[in-house]
């Protein structure tokens, strides 16, 4: 094991284990830690197909490791944290959104509820097999594809009605706002330093996030500089254009 490569063919080989919690990957050492329970041969089994010429380093009792429980709390905790947040400016951006007539807002907010409903998710997977994250991921994705086709088709029935003129101030005021909260959930996944398939699925739409609040605070100048609504609905349209790549994207985990 010394490139990126054979880490993901080692994660495939090993994927259907339902033995298996976690696994990290120390590529400079060629170094493979592996958290499960029952007994290492199955993993070896797999493992020798592949002919990296695997041994054994070390074998250490999981009831004796404090590390695995202390990861498992952080992440707990960070989740928890980033839920609260974007909870939180789903309702804010919701209600700003509609009294100030912004789609982008809108938008932004539906993707703030997906993230929501991500981390929620994400918060029953720690801990759990390797299975287990895989198909909490797969369904986050499912469910971000499902809000960016019912945001799509709300953006086009808005492009083809008459619609007035958002207002840009609250636009900006916002997004600034929700730029900032996704800076810090952005921050807080980051020290979880995971690289299983749910913490990374929380990292891609956070990560979304900060460019959607970026192109709301750039349609609202554009709304400011026109006098019209186009920019918003057209800002609209790409967050949920975001949305589906990164529901595909995390569908390929």
């Amino acid at each position: 094991m010394d490139c990126p490569s054979e880490e993901q063919l080692i994660r495939m080989k090993l994927a259907d284990l339902e033995t298996i919690s976690s696994m990290d990957f120390d590529i400079p050492n060629r170094q493979l830690t592996v958290f499960h329970t029952g007994n290492h041969d199955p993993i070896f089994q797999k493992l020798d197909t592949l002919k990296f010429d695997t041994s054994l380093i070390e074998s250490i009792s999981a009831d004796s490791s404090e590390a695995v429980t202390g990861n498992h709390n952080l992440e707990r905790r960070l989740l928890r944290q980033v839920l609260a947040i974007n909870l939180f400016f789903f309702g804010l951006e919701l209600t700003t959104g509609f009294i100030s007539d912004s789609m982008g807002l809108v938008a932004d907010s539906l993707d703030m509820l997906a993230d929501s409903m991500v981390y929620g998710l994400a918060l029953f997977a720690v801990g759990g097999t390797l299975i287990l994250k895989r198909n909490i991921a797969k369904s986050a994705g499912y469910l971000q594809m499902i809000l960016a086709v019912l945001g799509i088709i709300e953006v086009i029935r808005r492009f083809a009605g008459i619609e007035t003129v958002p207002d840009y101030q609250t636009m900006i005021l916002i997004s600034i706002l929700a730029l900032a909260g996704n800076g810090l959930c952005l921050y807080l996944l980051q020290k979880s330093k995971s690289n299983d398939a749910h913490m990374q699925a929380s990292l891609i739409f956070t990560s979304n996030d900060v460019v959607v609040n970026l192109g709301v605070i750039l349609a609202a100048g554009f709304v400011y500089l026109t006098n019209s609504n186009y920019p918003d609905l057209i800002v609209g349209l790409i967050v949920f254009v975001i949305v589906w790549r990164g529901a595909v994207k995390i569908l390929k985990l």
